[in-house]
């Protein structure tokens, strides 16, 4: 039988080759991406989706119960079926993001970036306020700006520092530190002195990553340390939330409950729904999950969920080790460190080891928008990262990258 395929030559040119749009060009790009894909990567973040389900449907009763009224009385299951689908749209965007390529992802976040700085903007006018702090903006649902800028900033401030490379002349480093400066102050104004200081690592982890000479950075740190001082005299949230830590308080008192509810379980845990320390934990659904799972699945359970966090930036960094763009280093090690960063202040809170910061622990807590930021979070790794494993690479090199830049 005559094939009614038509003949390509093999030389012919990329765009010549595709196959037509039907669904076998659909099937065949789906076995590319599957191949191309860190399949460990993902296995790893659904298997902390899957944690993050069973964990707020322990802590669902608790909170439900603690936010009713008496003239409202909340159901055990309030937060956990919102969950399942805030879950299963952030799980849809999350396979979207790294479906799409390098390039365009680059592009959505740039624009991502300049919609949430935008947004920032407007929350101090017409944002809602819960807890004396006014971070959300009510757009059908309650959006946290920051959330979704904190991996857009990463993204785009990857690509400013990666212009070095190709002109050093260009005011690299005003630019991303000026881009950092508006969006601290804005954060702090809500207040959310941790989402600012968030932010601010993340910028000087990728600084230094971009090859900062040690001087400039001894410059950095001293002018980090003055930050600090002018904190501590005139800004009254992040001042109470630094003295608060080491002189008790509200919000330390929060966090003896939360690390008395995480060791309560002891080793294997009270059992499903059988935690008592729990009812009386504030935020128990968010802020305070990693103690929910603590008391009711024990010490063994939170020692998975830490492993599981340090397996995700440790094969990240794996990924990278083969990289030959400074872009795809940067972006790949700003959104990781993002992720981890927030996870392991939130473990290091509910440890009584760090101030409360008011952060979800990723992929695991409730969420809405915050789900959703993480997903994309998440995307945007598994899109950056995509690699043919039957192309080698040439490794990134950091130090012949500067001395390229400073013999041009």
């Amino acid at each position: 039988m005559t094939s009614t395929r038509p003949y390509i030559p093999h030389n012919a040119a990329p765009e010549s080759r595709r196959l037509p749009a039907n669904g076998l060009d659909l099937r065949r790009q789906m076995f590319v991406w599957w191949r191309e894909v860190d399949r460990l990567l993902l296995m790893l973040v659904l298997m902390l989706m899957a944690i993050g389900t069973l964990a707020v449907a322990a802590a669902s009763p608790a909170s439900a119960d603690f936010l009713s009224t008496s003239d409202k009385t909340l159901p055990p299951m309030y937060f956990f079926w919102p969950h399942l689908k805030w879950q299963a749209m952030g799980l849809a965007v999350m396979l979207a993001i790294a479906f799409a390529d390098s390039e365009t992802a680059r592009r959505a976040c740039m624009w991502l970036a300049a919609a949430m700085l935008f947004a920032l903007l407007l929350v101090p006018f017409i944002g809602s306020e819960v807890n004396g702090a006014r971070r959300w903006l009510n757009v059908g649902i309650s959006l946290q700006p920051s959330e979704f800028l904190k991996p857009a900033f990463a993204v785009v401030l990857a690509w400013v520092l990666s212009w070095k490379l190709r002109d050093p002349t260009l005011p690299v480093m005003t630019v991303a530190t000026g881009l950092l400066l508006v969006i601290a102050i804005l954060l702090m104004m809500q207040p959310n002195f941790g989402e600012a200081m968030l932010f601010c690592g993340l910028w000087l982890v990728l600084v230094m990553l971009a090859g900062i000479p040690m001087k400039r950075f001894s410059m950095i740190a001293a002018g980090a340390l003055a930050g600090i001082a002018v904190l501590l005299v005139f800004y009254e949230n992040g001042r109470n939330r630094i003295l608060s830590f080491f002189s008790g308080g509200t919000g330390f008192d929060q966090e003896d409950l939360a690390f008395r509810t995480l060791t309560d379980g002891g080793w294997t845990g009270t059992g499903f729904l059988s935690g008592q320390y729990k009812n009386s934990l504030p935020e128990a659904h968010t802020d305070y999950i990693f103690s929910v799972i603590g008391e009711e699945f024990g010490l063994l359970a939170c020692a998975v969920i830490v492993a599981l966090y340090l397996a995700i930036v440790l094969r990240v960094l794996v990924r990278l080790v083969d990289e030959e763009r400074m872009y795809t280093v940067l972006a790949a090690s700003g959104l990781v460190s993002l992720f981890g960063a927030q996870a392991f202040i939130n473990i290091l809170v509910n440890l009584q080891w760090f101030p409360s910061k008011g952060m979800t622990l990723p992929l695991i807590s409730y969420g809405g928008s915050s789900t959703l930021a993480q997903c994309f979070t998440i995307g945007l790794l598994l899109c950056i990262t995509r690699r043919n494993p039957f192309i080698s690479r040439d490794k990134f090199n950091l130090r012949q990258s500067i001395e390229k830049e400073a013999a041009a």
